[in-house]
């Protein structure tokens, strides 16, 4: 486990030398790679299910510009309050959601189910009881939790390997060798090579790139029964479950105390005033967030925090000029992102396995859910790190009164 870093006001910030004191490249880097992994990846989610329910252009980069912006704000503006690296992003199991339910309403309705969701989330979040469930979870079974989201990151690095090896390769000797003498460059300096590798192979296309200005468009939100329930309700279970959950864990897993009222009912009023553009929901990101919390954006956890709001201010940049940076990020080849996130989650990964196997008593436990998080499990449309959660949680729950009645014998 890291250094316990129980930052939930600004008041922790006292005695420091400002933001610009506690700058570095790391964190930079670190904010940056969140970025990337976030429009490689989950983005392409996004634009399947815009292309799903048969959007138009403009409400397409109006989604994009929406879900930017406010994951941009609530990443810069929550980390410089907080001191700590708090990462959001749009939800992407929602955003999967919506591949296979958008076309079935008007865009009007899904709109305003967006909104109800939206509303849900904020109320429960500012209320507290999210956060006072999830603060009954033991430390162990959290950090196997991390483990297992982040295991497949650990295994796509090398497994890259396999195909073109060029490029990961590049990234991975870049990485190991500089973090013989440097920590805080070596992620930088494995981007580095790995795009160089890339280029030099001809992977890297950014042919595409072109610059203009999004252009947000307003929908009045329209409300349906059918699209609350097809689509507001789901949203709210797999946003809470699978994005604000593993997310309050990353922070807590890396030794921060979150505000969960604070974080997780800011992403909910964010997502209420940013539904009529088009976003879906904004919140707390489990493994970008990794990126950001571990010691590869520095080694003093009151010093990562700047790679939250750099995140955030990248996320800004790249929502303003729309679909247009858009296609830098699509353009990169697969197996640098692939590389570039799994060294940069090395750390994290060792943290989380390290945390989960510390206590002997709960070892069985944090194993149930470091596997079954790993698993990629899917039911009802909840993804596998709450199930993860869920099973740990019996699992401790049977083991230790078995143990307590043991004992009392």
């Amino acid at each position: 486990m890291t250094e316990d870093v129980r930052a939930s006001t600004p008041a922790v910030a006292a005695g420091r030398n400002g933001f610009f004191g506690d700058l570095s490249v790391s964190a930079v880097v670190a904010g940056f790679i969140a970025v990337v992994v976030s429009y490689s990846g989950p983005m392409v989610v996004v634009l399947t299910a815009a292309q799903a329910g048969g959007l138009t252009t403009g409400q397409t980069t109006s989604w994009v510009w929406a879900v930017s912006l406010g994951s941009g704000i609530t990443c810069a503006v929550l980390s410089l309050w907080t001191r700590m690296p708090v990462i959001t992003a749009w939800s992407t199991p929602g955003a999967a959601l919506l591949v296979t339910s958008l076309h079935n309403y008007p865009y009007a309705q899904a709109i305003g189910a967006f909104l109800v969701a939206a509303v849900a989330i904020t109320v429960i979040g500012f209320s507290g009881l999210f956060g006072r469930l999830i603060a009954k979870v033991p430390t162990a079974i959290v950090s196997a939790m991390l483990a297992g989201i982040l295991f497949a990151f650990g295994t796509d690095l090398f497994r890259s390997l396999g195909g073109t090896p060029l490029v990961p390769a590049a990234v991975l000797v870049g990485y190991v060798v500089v973090k013989r003498f440097s920590a805080r460059y070596a992620v930088l300096c494995g981007l580095v090579l790995g795009v160089v590798a890339a280029a030099a192979s001809g992977k890297l296309h950014l042919s595409g790139v072109r610059l203009a200005l999004a252009r947000p468009e307003w929908t009045t939100p329209a409300f349906s029964v059918a699209a609350i329930v097809g689509i507001g309700i789901p949203l709210f279970v797999v946003t809470m479950a699978s994005q604000n959950a593993p997310g309050l864990g990353v922070l807590t897993a890396s030794g921060y105390r979150p505000n969960d009222r604070l974080l997780i009912g800011s992403t909910g009023l964010t997502s209420v005033l940013l539904a009529p553009f088009g976003s879906h929901a904004i919140n707390l990101a489990a493994i970008t967030a990794a990126i950001c919390t571990n010691e590869e954006a520095h080694p003093d956890p009151r010093r990562r925090y700047p790679a939250g709001v750099f995140c955030g201010l990248f996320y800004i940049v790249v929502g303003l000029f729309g679909s247009a940076l858009l296609a830098l990020f699509t353009g990169l080849p697969k197996e640098l992102v692939a590389a570039i996130a799994g060294v940069a989650l090395l750390g994290a990964l060792m943290s989380g396995l390290s945390g989960a196997m510390q206590q002997p008593d709960h070892r069985e436990a944090a194993l149930v859910t470091f596997l079954v998080t790993a698993s990629g499990l899917t039911m009802f449309g909840v993804g596998s790190a709450f199930w993860g959660l869920v099973l740990g949680v019996l699992t401790h729950g049977v083991l230790t009164a078995r143990r307590r009645a043991v004992r009392s014998q």
